[in-house]
């Protein structure tokens, strides 16, 4: 394995989390050019199938998840910040061999294990939070991942599935070494409801401690600001924060003071988005995927449910510059 990035990083490490139709390449770019680096330590992908990843038909259906543009890769250069491809699966095998085909043909700084992903759809395959429920696989999976990396290899889990087990299970987790474990503080049946539980993130650090492990410990949650983010490493020791949907919020998250932005700022920056992913994508992804970001711009300001009302009705590039160039408010 090459040197293991994570361990260079200052504490608390900031990584924006890997989301479905979300963290693609374009909205990363996004993320990329409002943020402070200084707030912002690592992206990841989308989370890619492995299954589908290793399937010579599957492969073009899900490789698009793994897409970082130049203008992307120029500006994670430029402020320093690392970017890791996030895989899901249940068979060891196949884990092994997209791990070793990412290594090889793609330019990723670490490769990330969903083992968190609520989706009950995607647990009942056995995939994502479902190994929680499957130890032993879980493990064999993270040292297949390992033995054909070349980069860190991380995972991202939750504290349960129907009940909270997190000594148990992190102590299975720690028993292979990963770079990182992120720690979700609920359980797979919360899916993203209810508070999360901090004080479980915390003794997932107390298990790794009183191993004297040099795996670390990020936690994920309910962070709305840089802020928050400080006082809960503060407080429960984690030596990261992931943020998920705090940025649909607000897309400039990473900034630890914040300015109140105008609204031309703000639907700015949505054309900037909007304009990009159809200069990335062209037809190739449903334009109807951006509609779940015209509300984190098009929001805080007088007249902007009108805006966002006449943008959901959008369904081409066009129609958002129609909107935006009539807008009275």
């Amino acid at each position: 394995m090459e040197d293991n990035f994570w361990q260079n990083l200052k504490k608390p490490v900031f990584t924006l989390a890997p989301m479905e139709d979300v963290t693609d390449t374009v909205f990363r770019e996004i993320v990329l050019e409002t943020s402070n680096p200084a707030y912002l330590n690592v992206l990841f992908s989308e989370f890619m199938s492995t299954d589908g990843f290793c399937h010579e038909v599957g492969r073009p259906k899900v490789s698009h998840r793994l897409l970082v543009n130049e203008s992307e890769r120029k500006l994670l250069k430029e402020k320093g910040v690392k970017i890791v491809a996030q895989i899901w699966g249940k068979d060891p095998e196949k884990f092994y061999k997209a791990t070793k085909a990412i290594c090889e043909e793609y330019d990723f700084d670490g490769i990330d294990i969903n083992m968190g992903c609520p989706v009950k759809k995607i647990v009942k395959q056995g995939g994502c939070s479902a190994l929680i429920g499957m130890p032993r696989l879980a493990k064999e999976i993270i040292f297949a991942t390992k033995e054909a990396s070349s980069v860190p290899v991380s995972v991202k889990t939750r504290i349960g599935l129907s009940k909270v087990v997190t000594e148990e299970w992190i102590s299975h987790l720690l028993d292979t070494s990963p770079a990182v474990i992120t720690v979700h503080g609920r359980i797979q049946k919360q899916q993203s409801e209810g508070v999360a539980d901090w004080n479980e993130v915390a003794k997932a650090v107390k298990l790794r401690n009183e191993r004297g492990s040099d795996t670390l410990i990020h936690g994920n949650g309910d962070v709305m600001s840089i802020e928050d983010g400080l006082e809960r490493a503060d407080k429960y020791g984690v030596d990261g924060i992931m943020i998920g949907r705090g940025i649909f919020h607000n897309p400039w998250f990473f900034n630890l003071k914040q300015t109140e932005k105008t609204p031309d700022e703000r639907l700015a920056l949505l054309w900037r988005h909007a304009s990009l992913f159809v200069e990335t994508w062209g037809k190739d992804k449903n334009f109807a995927i951006l509609k779940r970001f015209f509300k984190i711009y098009a929001n805080g300001f007088y007249g902007a449910a009108q805006i966002r009302a006449q943008l959901m009705e959008c369904n081409e590039l066009e129609d958002v510059k129609r909107v935006l160039t009539n807008r009275s408010y």
